[in-house]
């Protein structure tokens, strides 16, 4: 029992290396999210897309009274805001991959095409007059995230005339002041306003766009692999194979917590924020947090791989020093570090069977001459590569993790079970105290 509780202090003493290596993998990371922020400063961020609006300025008169009680009055300038009746985005997604020292981030070039119409926009439904309405200045604005990364000059057809984009938000607030405008006519007679626009863009990890049609509809096509689609609505339609995926969304205006038009006193940013949708393109492996998910079961590989090597020993008679049994710990905790390292070099999966490779005919090694025999050797090899390969697949099934985890547990303990079922634990225990047998 004494030996079983010092084995037992050797696996938690062990728990120091792997929280150092769990230390490592975070740092890492870190790193990793250096050269990201890097890469999209320079390339472009994650794209959010919010528009188009219709901005028009209108005049509000306001009538104060004086300290020496006499009312004046005075118009401040608003802009009112009026959202299109239908909104249609198409749009491909051409991938690519920038590299920063040994870190790959993926970034993406889009082009995509905005259509759609307004109808006449109605102040009366926002309490404003229509004579105060500065109809001469309205503006078509696009709320862009990182307009740094708008590839070329753009222009909007706007009711069959073409008008060139310029550079602001144009008076939209929901944009967070990043963006392009068009001044663009409305005439008195007109109650149909169509628009089409084409808008290319660089960006990296993500494309949103935010429901502003009373029916909006989304196509976007792309030869990533790997998308991951996020936001309040997930695709209608969509096709994912190895090599591309293509995605449509349809959403109807009822959706949203925002209306079709509002004064731009009133705050609809967070609204508006909350109601994107989109997709990222997400590494499929991500090295990283593979490492930080199979250092949470070290303790875990570290004792059984310790019970393994203790019931030979109390079976055969064989006595294992506690320094043995810190080397084969260390052994098993260099395999995080192999693992770690060469993942960043070769990918999750060969890293993997290196690091596993390695360690196990390292440990097979040195059972073979702490337990002198092959065959006892080969018993703690198979059980430390069975082990490996049960990780594994845990790591590949995440969904699956706690159900194949609490599997194998019962499966390992029923094996154990069976193992010693004709085990005499009081006749083996005398043979553990006894003297070492001579080499």
């Amino acid at each position: 029992m004494l030996r079983l509780l010092a084995v037992g202090a050797l696996a938690l003493l062990l728990q120091i290396p792997i929280l150092m290596i769990r230390e490592l993998v975070s740092e890492r990371q870190t790193r990793r999210l250096e050269a990201v922020t890097e890469v999209s400063s320079k390339w472009g961020n994650a794209q959010v897309v919010i528009g188009p609006a219709l901005v028009i300025p209108y005049g509000l008169r306001i009538v104060e009274r004086s300290s020496d009680g006499e009312l004046t009055s005075r118009v401040e300038t608003r802009s009112a805001i009026f959202l299109p009746e239908r909104l249609a985005v198409r749009g491909a997604i051409d991938s690519d991959v920038r590299r920063r020292g040994i870190f790959s981030i993926p970034v993406f070039a889009v082009d995509s095409q905005l259509e759609g119409e307004f109808g006449r926009p109605d102040f009366s439904q926002l309490g404003i007059e229509p004579e105060f309405v500065a109809w001469d200045r309205a503006n078509l604005a696009i709320g862009i995230s990182d307009a740094r990364a708008i590839q070329r000059e753009t222009s909007v057809v706007w009711n069959g005339e073409e008008t060139r984009f310029l550079a602001g938000d144009g008076g939209f607030p929901e944009a967070g002041g990043a963006g392009i405008h068009a001044a663009v006519r409305l005439a008195q007679d007109t109650e149909r306003y169509s628009f089409t626009l084409p808008l290319s863009l660089n960006g990296s990890v993500g494309l949103y766009f935010t429901p502003f049609g009373q029916n909006t509809s989304v196509e976007l096509e792309s030869d990533y692999g790997d998308p991951s689609f996020q936001g309040n609505w997930l695709p209608t339609e969509r096709t994912v194979t190895s090599d591309r995926f293509t995605a449509r969304w349809s959403i109807p205006s009822l959706g949203r917590n925002y209306p079709q038009a509002w004064d731009g006193q009133t705050p609809m940013r967070e609204a508006i924020h909350n109601s994107r949708f989109g997709v990222e393109l997400v590494d499929p492996v991500d090295h990283y947090r593979m490492a930080d998910r199979s250092g949470k079961y070290a303790g875990l590989f570290i004792l059984l791989t310790f019970a393994t090597v203790w019931l030979v020993e109390i079976l055969s008679g064989v006595r294992v020093h506690p320094i043995q049994y810190l080397m084969l710990g260390a052994a098993l905790c260099i395999f995080y570090l192999l693992e770690l390292s060469l993942s960043e070099h070769l990918g999750f999966p060969m890293a993997y069977a290196l690091a596993s490779v390695a360690v196990i005919a390292m440990v097979a090694s040195f059972c073979m001459v702490a337990l002198r025999r092959a065959s006892r050797a080969a018993i703690v090899g198979t059980g430390v590569a069975l082990l490996y390969g049960y990780l594994y697949v845990l790591l590949r099934n995440e969904d699956y993790a706690l159900l194949i985890g609490s599997i194998g547990l019962f499966a390992i303990l029923a094996t154990i079970m069976f193992a010693t079922r004709r085990v005499d634990w009081y006749a083996a225990g005398g043979r553990a105290s006894g003297p070492a047998p001579s080499a």
